[in-house]
């Protein structure tokens, strides 16, 4: 992976779960099974059906939350802050990864489908907070997810960023898709990779690919 590809990046955009810590501390695996609750609680139906409803809903609205507005009008506000009351003590700090970080030139932004206060407490635990010039959550986004292009287009033009000197790291593959239709070069984060014309580049290692960068 050419350093000079990413020369004329002056803006780093990161996705924040499984993306600024790995699966593996198992995080989201807390929010998936509140989110369920929450299903069962909003819409009156079993857990098998609500676990249903959740993935079927993100699939479809590209978020359970979407899926849960669009369909069913949902409020956001407290279906947030319920399926964000979790433990973060699973998560542990990274100095390596912290340290190379730091090291971007340019600014450095995070961008989630949660909320940005869950973000800062994500950033918070992992030891990375005070890196990132600003970070934007679904709210920020109208409350319209990744992957939808017209939540990127909000976030970015807050931001002001300009696409084509930017660069976004995340998990899921199919986020990817809209940003590089923008002109970002995009960085699939997963242990396995996926072929997708909309992925420049892959890695199962994220402080490794940053350490290439910024040597």
């Amino acid at each position: 992976m050419p350093a000079d590809q990413f020369q004329h990046i002056d803006t780093w955009v990161f996705d924040l779960d499984n993306t600024l810590y790995p699966p593996e501390m198992a995080l989201f695996d807390q929010i998936n099974i509140r989110m369920t609750a929450y299903v069962m609680e909003a819409l009156g139906v079993d857990r098998p059906e609500a676990d249903r409803l959740r993935r079927k809903y993100w699939q479809d609205h590209g978020t359970t939350l979407a899926g849960l507005m669009d369909l069913h009008g949902v409020d956001p506000g407290p279906y947030l802050h319920e399926v964000h009351e979790i433990d973060f003590t699973v998560l542990s700090p990274d100095p390596d990864l912290a340290g190379r970080i730091a090291a971007l030139p340019g600014r450095r932004i995070v961008f989630t489908n949660g909320t940005a206060p869950y973000a800062e407490r994500v950033l918070a635990h992992r030891g990375l907070t005070g890196l990132f010039d600003a970070i934007y959550g679904v709210e920020h986004a109208n409350f319209r997810p990744k992957p939808e292009a017209r939540a990127f287009e909000v976030v970015f033009a807050t931001d002001g960023l300009a696409p084509t000197r930017s660069a976004m790291f995340e998990d899921e593959a199919r986020n990817l898709a809209a940003p590089h239709d923008m002109g970002l070069r995009t960085i699939h984060v997963a242990a396995i990779p996926v072929e997708e014309v909309f992925i420049d580049h892959h890695t199962d290692d994220l402080t490794g690919f940053l350490t290439v960068l910024t040597r």
